[in-house]
């Protein structure tokens, strides 16, 4: 259920960057066209007014044209006459036209500034239409003329068209780099459509288009936040859940690790109980001679010695967590491994490996003596295959005292190296338990190490057995 949950949570995150890719690229596609294509008209109306206004020019300089009004005419007050000042063909009479304004009601029969300013607007207006229609109309030949060159040498402005691109892209919330007629240095850069700038058009093409940076570029660029999170959250969502199969998985191995440690301590436990208990009900049954008296009840004794032994081994390791026993003795380990080994030698074959000096270091000497002989019976007790052999060495490094303890043993196979130092943990054996123990021991050697701020660390003996290594602070 819970693996459905979380599946259905990334799913949801990648299916909305998915379509949030799609939408902001698209969107990016369609508004930088659509920015061209009005970036593109805004550019020819500019020309367009441009040519307007020489036309009002050219309509205001009386070398170029007359303007002349009468109100001899039958369908308006008031009638305007355009003609050349000057003959555009030398052999023809000065071509003119007339037209009447409906807007214009007033009677003028002769014709004066405001009249004139009336006409020309007027006139103006005409001439937008015509060139939004692509079309000069000849209303004189010198008008028609002069606007024809005019309209036919109009050209795009590139510097003006890019201004009125970048202000169309801001409005629609782009921003980006762009190039005209030219591709983009950068890789797989984005073109838009082709949009024709001839006044002429559909008859003359003058194309133009924009190069713009991958869309793919672009939206990383503007939504990476949104991006950033949704990424995070889809990395907490699945820390939390890769968390939590770790915690159960951990939690089945403690039951396994406690099952294996209630299996190890009822064998313990059993096996001087049932002597004790034996041997209690010989004595109550048989009522033995004094000698025989005597030897069941030192039975007795050291069964519940072996008991109290035990129970003080777990109360110790407990109390070792929370416990901080004296530091302040003197210890020399050169001297107290001598004495440790000096009860074992006449069962193990034994090599010291000792530099010269003194090995001084700072630390509770009770617990350092267990924790040494706790190696060196591990050490004898688990070869149970041939005669023990055991190498002590002892150097002065720079970072302190290293203690390395050799043995020819079976080993440890490497999936269990980093688990040996845990509370009640024991290698497998299945149902066997031809070793006593209770996955206590190398607990208790690592915690003394670590309060006397020290280290240690097991590695393979070449060809068989277990080598290890501790590392204490000088003095």
């Amino acid at each position: 259920m819970m693996s459905c949950c979380v599946l259905g949570i990334v799913s949801l995150q990648l299916y909305w960057n998915f379509k949030n890719y799609n939408s902001v690229v698209a969107n990016f596609k369609k508004d930088t066209n659509n920015a061209l294509d009005i970036a593109v008209e805004r550019e020819m109306m500019q020309r367009r007014k441009q040519l307007v206004s020489e036309v009002k020019k050219w309509m205001n300089n009386p070398s170029i044209v007359k303007i002349t009004c009468d109100t001899n005419n039958k369908d308006h007050s008031t009638a305007f006459t355009l003609t050349d000042a000057i003959p555009y063909y030398a052999d023809e009479k000065a071509d003119q036209v007339t037209m009447g304004i409906s807007s214009f009601n007033k009677k003028v029969g002769r014709i004066n500034p405001e009249a004139k300013k009336v006409f020309i607007e007027h006139f103006s207006k005409i001439l937008m239409n015509d060139l939004k229609d692509a079309t000069v109309h000849y209303y004189t030949q010198g008008i028609g003329h002069r606007l024809d060159r005019s309209f036919n040498e109009s050209r795009l402005d590139s510097a003006n068209l890019i201004k009125i691109y970048k202000e169309e892209l801001a409005k629609r919330q782009i921003s980006t780099s762009f190039k005209l007629n030219t591709m983009l240095l950068t890789s797989n850069s984005f073109v838009t459509h082709k949009v024709n700038t001839a006044f002429r058009r559909p008859y003359v093409n003058s194309l133009v288009f924009a190069s713009l940076e991958n869309p793919n570029s672009y939206y990383l660029r503007q939504t990476k936040w949104l991006v950033i999170g949704s990424v995070s959250l889809i990395g907490i969502t699945l820390s939390c859940f890769y968390y939590t199969v770790k915690t159960l998985f951990n939690q089945h191995k403690l039951v396994a690790i406690k099952n294996q440690f209630i299996s190890n301590m009822t064998h313990e436990i059993n096996t001087p109980l049932s002597s004790i208990q034996v041997t209690a009900e010989a004595l109550k049954k048989f009522k033995p001679n004094e000698e025989t008296t005597e030897k069941y009840l030192e039975i007795i004794l050291y069964q519940t010695q072996k008991l109290n032994d035990l129970t003080n081994e777990i109360l110790e390791s407990a109390k070792l967590d929370t416990l901080k026993f004296s530091m302040e003795d003197m210890v020399d380990l050169k001297q107290l491994i001598s004495e440790i080994l000096a009860d074992l030698c006449e069962v193990i074959k034994i090599q010291l490996n000792f530099e010269a000096g003194d090995f001084i270091i700072m630390g509770n000497r009770v617990h350092l003596q267990r924790l040494i002989t706790n190696l060196l019976e591990n050490a004898i007790k688990y070869n149970i295959e041939s005669i023990p052999e055991i190498s002590v060495d002892l150097e002065k490094i720079n970072s302190g005292i290293l203690l390395r303890i050799i043995d020819n043993g079976p080993g440890i196979a490497d999936e269990h190296k980093s688990k040996i130092f845990d509370q009640f943990y024991r290698i497998p054996t299945g149902n066997m338990h031809n070793v006593k123990g209770y996955g206590l021991g190398l607990n208790y050697v690592k915690k003394v190490v670590s309060q006397h701020g020290g280290s240690i660390s097991v590695s393979d003996n070449k060809p068989s057995g277990a080598i290890f290594t501790l590392i204490f602070p000088a003095k």
